[in-house]
């Protein structure tokens, strides 16, 4: 019986589900697809129809964690406000908060913050990965060139510069909450954190 797109949905995640569990649990280079498809409770052929290999899964979830940030980024652009910073602050603000509510992106950001070195049969993985990094960095100059645009930021300021910056403190707080998720609440100290990033720019 031919499967309806829901249960094939349903199957695909279960799939992913099972491999972040167990890469984060034995590593990637220790994890068969037959230990995936059997902790996920389907049969290898299955994991065949919705993968072509491990590396696609490994790819699969790293287009789980970083799709929606760079979407998210994206359309905070398109919204109309007369100050790009304070909307890149709420942007940032979110992206906290929803990786210590989804459990899901939870689990694969640790995995590949903090269990994940992309050597070996993966290195090509992580040329994917800084292209993907290269395109939300691009996304992210653009509220600061806006901004510079509106007279929020002198007209001297450093977009890329900006960039980098923030993206480091993004991927900094990431893993200081990852190491530790009972050190800190991210609902509660997320914006706090954010603004004081923000708070340090040299706005007109």
């Amino acid at each position: 019986m031919r499967k309806t797109k829901e249960e094939a949905d349903i199957t695909k995640q279960s799939i992913l589900d099972a491999a972040v569990k167990l890469f984060s649990e034995h590593g990637v280079a220790k994890t068969s697809l037959e230990k995936i498809a059997k902790a996920a409770g389907v049969t290898r052929g299955a994991v065949y129809w919705h993968f072509s290999s491990k590396q696609d899964i490994f790819e699969a979830l790293h287009d789980q964690l970083h799709s929606p940030f760079i979407q998210m980024i994206t359309d905070g652009l398109e919204a109309v406000s007369p100050n790009a910073i304070e909307q890149l602050q709420e942007v940032c603000t979110e992206l906290l908060i929803d990786l210590e509510q989804n459990k899901m992106k939870k689990k694969i950001a640790t995995l590949f913050l903090l269990r994940c070195d992309y050597s070996d049969e993966f290195a090509q993985s992580k040329e994917r990965y800084n292209e993907k990094k290269k395109q939300k960095n691009v996304t992210l100059s653009r509220y600061f060139d806006k901004a510079i645009k509106q007279g929020v930021l002198p007209e001297n300021t450093d977009s890329m510069l900006l960039t980098i910056g923030i993206s480091a403190y993004l991927r900094g707080i990431a893993v200081e909450y990852l190491e530790d998720p009972d050190a800190f609440s991210m609902q509660d100290n997320a914006a706090k954190l954010i603004g004081m990033y923000f708070g340090n720019l040299h706005t007109k």
